[in-house]
C-alpha cells in the first residue's frame, strides 16, 4: 500500500477513532492527542507491511494505550476504566461513527471561528499543521499554537461531547476540506479525492440533520458542482487543465443535476448566503455549453453580492476575471491592482495578472507575471502549468528588432 493510500485511510479513520474515544474517557483534548501519536505509528508501519486486518480497531487500542500512559499517575480507577474499555475495541460496520459529533466539538461556542476552523481540520479533516497553515497563510509554528490553545479551551470549558454546534465555524470548516481535496496547496496531486469526498460526506450528514437550512444546502451545493469538473481538470500527462480547456463532456451531469436542484431549492427559501451564491456562480459555469456561452453578466452580479457580503479580496479577484469577460481585461485588471497589499506573497494575484495581461494581448508582461505567480505556489503542477504558460508565451513574443 503506497504511503498516499495509507495516508487518505488513516484521514478518514482519524475523527470516528477521536470520536469514539472522546465519547468514552469524555477528555477531547488527551483523546485527540493521543489519536494523532496513533496516526504517526500507522503512518510509518503500514506502507510496508499494508495495513492490519481492522485498521479502525488498530488505531482505538493504540491510541487508548496512549491515553493508559498519559494517565497511569492518575486514580486507580481511571485505569481501569481505560482497561476495561480497551477490552470492548470493536470496529465493525454496525457500531456508530462519531465524526460529526467531533466536528461540532471543534466548533464549540468557546471557540472563535479561526480557533474552531483550524482545529477541526485537524481532527476530523485530518490536514497537518502545515497543510493547515496554508490555508490560513501563516507560519506553522502559529497555527501549531492556535491548535493546542483551542483543545486547550475545550477542555477547560467542560464541553459535554455531542453539544450544540458553532454551524458557522463548522461549515467554514468542510469549505476549507473540501478546498484542500480539490485543488491541493503543496504536493505533486493537482488534487486528492478523499478529503475531497470526506468533506461531501460530512456535510451530506450535516444536511441530513439541518435538512432546512439554506447555507448547508448551499455549502452541499457547492461541494457537487465544483467536484463535477474533476474528472477533466488533469491531462493524461497529469498536467493542470484549467476550466476554460477542460473537456465538458467529461464533467459528472449526476453531480451537476443534484447540486443545481440543491441550491435552486435553497434559493426558494428566502434569505441567501455566501455558500449558496457561490453554488450558484458555479451552477451557471456548469450549466453552460462553452466558456464562450456562459453567463457573465450574471456571474458578475452574483459576486458583486457576495463581494459585498463577505469583503474577502479572493471574491474580489475572482470578480475581476468575471469582468473581463464582460468589460475587457483592463477593466478586470484595474480591480487586481488595488488587491495586492490585502493578499501579500500569494501566487493567485500574478497568476490573475498573467491571464488578463495574455487576454489584452501583452505577452510580454503575462509571462512575467506567470513566472512570479509559479515562484510563490506551493502546488507542483499549478508550478509546471504556470511555467509552460509562460514559456509559451515568451516563444510567441518577438524579439528586439536589428
Amino acid at each position: 500500500m503506497t504511503g498516499r493510500a495509507v495516508e487518505d485511510l488513516l484521514r478518514g479513520l482519524a475523527p470516528q477513532v477521536v470520536g469514539v474515544l472522546t465519547h468514552r474517557f469524555g477528555d477531547f483534548a488527551a483523546a485527540e492527542d493521543a489519536v494523532q501519536e496513533a496516526l504517526l505509528a500507522a503512518a510509518t508501519h503500514w506502507p510496508a507491511g499494508g495495513p492490519p486486518d481492522n485498521p479502525r480497531g488498530w488505531l482505538i487500542q493504540a491510541a487508548q494505550r496512549k491515553l493508559l500512559d498519559q494517565v497511569r499517575g492518575d486514580q486507580a480507577r481511571r485505569r481501569r476504566e481505560i482497561v476495561a474499555a480497551s477490552r470492548e475495541v470493536g470496529g465493525g460496520a454496525g457500531e456508530h461513527d462519531d465524526t460529526l459529533d467531533v466536528l461540532f466539538l471543534c466548533c464549540h461556542p468557546a471557540l472563535s471561528d479561526t480557533s474552531a476552523v483550524a482545529l477541526t481540520l485537524r481532527a476530523v479533516g485530518g490536514l497537518s499543521t502545515a497543510q493547515i497553515a496554508r490555508a490560513f497563510l501563516v507560519p506553522e509554528k502559529t497555527m501549531g499554537q492556535r491548535i493546542s490553545r483551542a483543545k486547550q479551551r475545550i477542555r477547560a470549558s467542560g464541553a459535554p461531547f455531542g453539544g450544540p454546534p458553532r454551524l458557522t465555524a463548522a461549515l467554514r470548516v468542510l469549505y476549507l476540506i473540501f478546498n484542500e481535496g480539490y485543488a491541493s496547496s503543496g504536493g505533486p496531486a493537482v488534487h486528492r479525492v478523499e478529503p475531497a469526498a470526506e468533506a461531501i460526506r460530512l456535510a451530506r450528514l450535516v444536511h441530513e440533520r439541518l435538512p432546512g437550512d439554506g447555507e448547508v444546502a448551499g455549502l452541499l451545493a457547492l461541494m457537487l458542482l465544483t467536484d463535477a469538473r474533476r474528472p477533466a481538470r488533469v491531462a493524461a500527462g497529469g498536467e493542470l487543465v484549467p476550466l476554460a480547456e477542460q473537456d465538458r463532456s467529461r464533467w459528472d451531469p449526476d453531480r451537476i443535476r443534484e447540486g443545481t436542484a440543491l441550491v435552486d431549492a435553497a434559493f426558494r427559501r428566502g434569505r441567501v448566503g455566501e455558500y449558496q451564491l457561490q453554488a450558484a456562480i458555479a451552477a451557471l459555469h456548469d450549466r453552460a455549453p462553452s466558456v464562450l456561452e456562459t453567463d457573465w453578466p450574471q456571474i458578475v452580479a452574483l459576486y458583486g453580492v457576495l463581494e459585498r457580503l463577505t469583503g474577502s479580496p479572493v471574491v474580489t479577484l475572482n470578480r475581476a476575471i468575471a469582468v473581463a469577460q464582460v468589460d475587457g481585461p483592463a477593466a478586470g485588471l484595474g480591480l487586481v491592482g488595488a488587491l495586492a497589499q490585502r493578499l501579500p506573497d500569494h501566487h493567485r494575484i500574478p497568476a490573475t495578472r498573467a491571464h488578463l495581461l495574455e487576454l489584452a494581448g501583452d505577452h510580454e508582461a503575462a509571462a512575467a507575471q506567470y513566472r512570479v505567480a509559479a515562484a510563490a505556489t506551493g502546488s507542483e503542477p499549478e508550478r509546471r502549468y504556470l511555467t509552460l504558460r509562460a514559456a509559451r508565451l515568451n516563444a510567441r513574443t518577438p524579439g528586439p528588432r536589428p
